[in-house]
């Protein structure tokens, strides 16, 4: 594909995965980091403009949410601050870490870019694909997070892709000069009404800012954490773990003041980032008695809750 004569930082999919990439660029004593980049597979996007002439870049890339299975991520050991939603985050590099609400840390990688203002970086998985092969590895994934019964994912031509892909198009009202751009939007996003990925997600579908708890039951114990901030439009992943519980509890809080999702279940909380262990006393250990609701998650390895104007209005 033809790219932008003056890109300076490249990154091209050659998985089987709707990739979303973040990169820091170190100058110290300053830091710039930027996501969230879509790269859907088998294409190639600009991450950075600018010519490379930072220090140090790095790099972490993840999986869409719109897969099946445990979340996947290209990264590396360099710990580095990010916000679910698209950001730009200016800071010291001696800054403490994250210390916004809505900030949390992600293992990045180093660029090795060899000293050049423009550099292309590949995103891998194995065994290894051409963008070319990528591309129709990227449509049978999706086409099977979407319900096809797709046998195999990988980069050869074959019978029932072709079927379910024909499917799918005349299911959704493709135009005939529709696009590879337009068939992956559509995959990705009919794949994430009815995808749980493992763990337990929180989709904000208002149009303002939310904060969220949540309350679980470890070993008959009673654990409650929070807070995450869910900008409008954006997905937090608060357990990145396969779920083995009948139910976790949700709390969710306007930022602007106002509970919008709360219930019976009582859990100890703090106005301050919190994890507390114990329901009981909550006043008598300095902490504030908050009503969860109940979300029902068993047998369910992954769950998703969309949050919108009027409270919990649909989950998966």
């Amino acid at each position: 594909m033809s790219l932008p004569a003056r890109a300076a930082l490249t990154l091209c999919n050659r998985t089987s995965y709707i990739l979303y990439a973040a990169t820091s660029a170190i100058q110290s004593p300053r830091s710039e980091t930027e996501g969230w980049t879509r790269i859907a597979p088998g294409e190639c996007q600009v991450a950075r403009k600018e010519a490379l002439t930072a220090e140090t870049y790095l790099v972490h890339a993840r999986t869409s949410l719109a897969h099946s299975g445990p979340p996947r991520a290209w990264g590396g050991a360099y710990p580095v601050c990010v916000k679910d939603a698209s950001f730009t985050i200016k800071q010291a590099v001696t800054e403490p870490y994250c210390t916004a609400e809505d900030m949390f840390a992600l293992p990045f990688a180093a660029l090795d870019n060899r000293g050049k203002a423009n550099w292309t970086m590949n995103f891998d998985e194995q065994p290894m694909m051409s963008l070319t092969e990528a591309q129709l590895a990227g449509v049978k994934r999706l086409l099977k997070d979407n319900g096809y019964g797709i046998a195999r994912i990988d980069g050869q031509p074959d019978k029932t892709t072709g079927s379910a892909l024909a499917d799918f198009r005349k299911r959704m009202h493709f135009a005939a000069d529709a696009g590879n751009a337009e068939l992956f939007t559509v995959l990705e996003r009919e794949a994430r009404k009815h995808i749980a990925p493992a763990g337990y997600t929180v989709c904000n579908d208002a149009r303002e800012p939310l904060l969220v708890a949540l309350g679980q039951m470890d070993k008959g114990n009673a654990v409650s954490q929070g807070w995450w901030t869910v900008e409008p439009g954006a997905c937090a992943k608060t357990v990145t773990t396969p779920l083995a519980s009948d139910a976790v509890y949700l709390l969710v809080q306007r930022k602007s003041g106002g509970t919008l999702v709360g219930g019976p279940q009582r859990f100890c909380t703090t106005t301050a980032a919190f994890e507390i262990r114990g329901n009981t006393n909550c006043a008598g250990r300095g902490f504030v008695e908050s009503g969860f609701a109940a979300t029902r998650t068993k047998r369910l390895s992954g769950y998703v809750a969309h949050i919108g104007p009027g409270g919990l209005n649909r989950s998966s």
